[in-house]
């Protein structure tokens, strides 16, 4: 019984030496950010692919919810 337990622990040991490479493969590259993933959701005012719309979403963004100093005055 106890050489059964210690090959199947072997076993198990073993077994974790197994795992798969993770890669994203060809099907995801880097694009700019202000693109969009061409999904329907998006902030009010911004359009997929305007560099010029998506920076400024971003600016009012940081000045409305990151700025510390903008919140408590």
């Amino acid at each position: 019984m106890k050489r059964f337990l210690s090959i199947a622990a072997v076993a198990v040991l073993l077994a974790a030496c197994g795992e798969q490479p993770q890669t994203l493969g060809a099907a995801h590259k880097n694009q700019a950010a202000y693109t969009g993933t061409g999904k329907a959701f998006v902030a009010s005012g911004w359009k997929q692919g305007d560099r010029i719309s998506w920076e400024s979403q971003v600016k009012s963004r940081m000045q409305r919810g990151q700025n510390d100093y903008e919140r408590m005055n």
